[in-house]
C-alpha cells in the first residue's frame, strides 16, 4: 500500500491553474506536517509549500501570491492551488507528510509523485 498518493498533474498553459491533491492512506494515528515538493530536470527538489496540522503554511519565494496549501485533516488529505502558472513551475510535484501510523514511529513519508508541464 502507497501511503500518499498525488492526483491533479498534467499539461497546463502558461497563466493557467491547476489543482494537486495527495490524500494519505492506511491505519493513520496522526499526521504532523504536510507539503508539495518539486524536481525540475537537473535540479534539486525544492519546497513549494508546507502546512502544519494547526494550518499555519509556508511558500518557497517562487510561489508566493500564486500557490495556496490547504489541508483537510479529516480526509488525510493536502491540496496545492497553484494559479498564473509559469514555465518555470514545470516540474515533478511531490508530495511530503510526517505520518504517526498505529503500531509504527512517526516517519517522513514521499508521494511517488506526479508532472506538471506549463507550456504553450
Amino acid at each position: 500500500q502507497v501511503p500518499l498518493v498525488e492526483s491533479g498533474g498534467g499539461l497546463v498553459q502558461p497563466g493557467g491553474s491547476l489543482r494537486l491533491s495527495c490524500a494519505a492512506s492506511g491505519d493513520i494515528f496522526s499526521i504532523n506536517d504536510m507539503g508539495w515538493y518539486r524536481q525540475a530536470p537537473g535540479k534539486q527538489r525544492e519546497l513549494v509549500a508546507a502546512i502544519t496540522n494547526r494550518g499555519s503554511t509556508n511558500y518557497a519565494d517562487s510561489v508566493k501570491g500564486r500557490a495556496i496549501i490547504t489541508r483537510d485533516n479529516a480526509k488525510n488529505t493536502v491540496y496545492l492551488q497553484m494559479n498564473s502558472l509559469k514555465p518555470e513551475d514545470t516540474a515533478v510535484y511531490y508530495c511530503n507528510a510526517e505520518i504517526l501510523y498505529h503500531g509504527l514511529d512517526w516517519y517522513d513519508y514521499w508521494g511517488q509523485g506526479t508532472q506538471v508541464i506549463v507550456s504553450s
